[in-house]
């Protein structure tokens, strides 16, 4: 220990504050990490440590650097920075934006290590649990309102017949789907439309059900 600190010319306390501050930012990214790890994210456990662990040491080197003048030279970039980071784990998906939810982990993951380095470590371990607290929380509520609310996109294909869309919009309907229609074309004989509907897991189910068992549809994508 004293090669350790007299190689860094720093006295004992201030060597064993610094070891500190980074085993508590490592800790802190990696349960945020271990629970995004957990349900398959593109930002998992080794991101998230290096988030946090990196956004620890560049406070505490602007701390240092900076001084009396600007102390926040350096970590002032890591709000802007981080967003680069954050950008990358947000794509467009078939069912619309994924990734959102990542990426603002990110960005709050950051604030943690930044929290822990300017000394603020049972700050940042609260924030670190409470983040935690709400991404397990809301799993379950987005779990829960998924069965009870949902959205398909229905295009159907059949052969062309008078008022064959008022048909299968009359089975939405009666399988208690709202729904909206969307573009419809015909190519002689043949005629396809698209439907975005909304309702529960059930009703969806039964109304897929229902149209894969129809032999008057040649194609049905759900």
């Amino acid at each position: 220990m004293g090669l350790f600190h007299k190689f860094f010319n720093l006295p004992t306390m201030e060597t064993l504050d610094i070891i500190t501050k980074l085993l508590i930012s490592v800790l802190i990214g990696g349960i945020i990490g271990a629970e995004r790890e957990y349900h398959s994210k593109s930002a998992g456990l080794r991101t998230l440590m290096l988030i946090c662990l990196g956004s620890t040491m560049f406070t505490m080197f602007s701390m240092e650097i900076g001084h009396e003048h600007s102390p926040d030279r350096i970590a002032g970039g890591i709000v802007a920075g981080i967003g680069f980071v954050g950008a990358g784990v947000i794509f467009m998906g078939g069912t619309g934006i994924n990734g959102v939810t990542t990426a603002a982990t990110i960005w709050v993951t950051a604030a943690l290590g930044m929290g822990v380095g300017a000394g603020h470590q049972y700050a940042s371990l609260m924030g670190c649990i409470i983040l935690v607290g709400i991404l397990q929380a809301f799993t379950v509520i987005e779990t829960w309102m998924d069965r009870i609310n949902r959205t398909h996109t229905y295009k159907i294909t059949c052969t062309y017949r008078d008022k064959v869309f008022e048909h299968y919009e009359a089975l939405m309907k009666q399988h208690q789907l709202s729904f909206r229609r969307g573009p419809q074309c015909r190519h002689q004989q043949t005629v396809w439309g698209t439907w975005e509907a909304e309702g529960s897991r059930e009703q969806h189910n039964a109304f897929i059900h229902y149209m894969l068992n129809d032999a008057n549809v040649e194609k049905f994508e759900f």
